[in-house]
């Protein structure tokens, strides 16, 4: 997916205490806030502290070891919460000597969910792309130019494949399609008598996909649907039931897409949603476009969902698993 810069992005920093008591701070500071902030602690131990123009989220990661994470409307605010941050844990340190070393403050354009040098170990260390996906690689860039950005990553096909292996998967969907990648990645996992409905509103690009699908022998566990993929959803019969499910089109249209595929999911059915971060703009609450707006809502809506048990997963520009019930 192509994300341009972000207009106005929010400051993050961050930074980590080793200490001997890193439960009691969190409770420290979450049961006495300093005026003017409010404070939460979940479950699992990580404590937020919101303030008027911003956050802290802090938790325990490893035995004697404390990490935060401030966000703020501007720099300035990122500054009056750090030095609050501070204060606070100096009132509850008794003679605990504190070291505080804040980051540089990055903002949501500088945020990498992947660092290159991990993306390029990462696809030397799975299974190589045979020559037929390399080739549609190749014809997409030249086909598309630069919205070939929209095709996954080898190593997020790879994933799509094992996914769909190791559920079992009989019928499959898949909401965008582009040039067919994701789709072969899918159609080749499953069995000889299995289905692959791919939905997509370009003739010009799944034209490119369907070539390859033909040479890999997979073209007829494939039904591609051109047209409004809610639409087609909205059809499905509705004893037809789903195994798997991989969601990479139009963001805005995500939450409807969900909806359609979880409620018909068997339990144990998977439903994956890609592009989950918006190239960090899910991660800055300045982003106020409606794509982002809707997906943070999107990303909320799954964790607090009682059908499904998901995870969020940093592959690529982000990836959510949803499993049914």
């Amino acid at each position: 997916m192509i994300f341009l810069p972000l207009e106005n992005p929010v400051p993050v920093t961050t930074t980590e205490l080793i200490t001997d008591r890193p439960t009691a701070y969190i409770e420290q500071l979450t049961s006495h806030p300093a005026p003017d902030t409010t404070a939460a602690m979940t479950l699992d131990g990580r404590g937020t502290l919101t303030f008027d123009r911003g956050t802290c989220v802090v938790r325990r990661a490893g035995l004697r070891r404390l990490e935060f994470v401030v966000s703020a409307e501007d720099f300035a605010a990122l500054t009056s919460i750090q030095d609050s941050v501070a204060r606070e844990l100096l009132r509850h340190a008794d003679d605990e000597e504190l070291d505080l070393a804040w980051t540089e403050p990055l903002t949501g354009d500088d945020i990498q969910t992947l660092d290159p040098v991990v993306s390029n170990y990462l696809l030397a260390h799975c299974t190589p792309a045979d020559e037929l996906l390399q080739e549609l690689v190749v014809t997409t860039r030249e086909i598309t130019g630069r919205a070939a950005g929209m095709q996954v990553s080898h190593d997020e096909g790879v994933f799509l494949s094992m996914l769909t292996s190791l559920v079992g998967a009989r019928f499959a969907v898949e909401v965008g399609v582009f040039t067919g990648y994701s789709s072969l990645c899918i159609a080749r996992a499953l069995p000889a008598d299995g289905r692959l409905l791919a939905l997509d509103v370009s003739e010009e690009w799944t034209s490119v996909g369907q070539e390859f699908w033909q040479r890999a022998g997979v073209a007829d566990r494939i039904e591609l649907k051109i047209g409004p993929a809610l639409d087609a959803l909205r059809a499905l019969p509705t004893d037809q039931t789903i195994d798997i499910a991989f969601i990479d089109a139009d963001k805005t249209g995500y939450p409807a897409y969900y909806e359609e595929i979880v409620t018909r999911l068997r339990p144990g059915g998977l439903v994956v949603l890609d592009n989950v971060f918006l190239g960090g703009g899910t991660l800055d609450p300045a982003c106020q476009e409606k794509e982002y707006v809707t997906m943070r809502g999107l990303n909320d809506l799954i964790a607090a969902d009682p059908r499904v048990e998901s995870v969020m997963l940093p592959v690529r520009d982000g990836v959510t698993l949803a499993r049914k019930r």
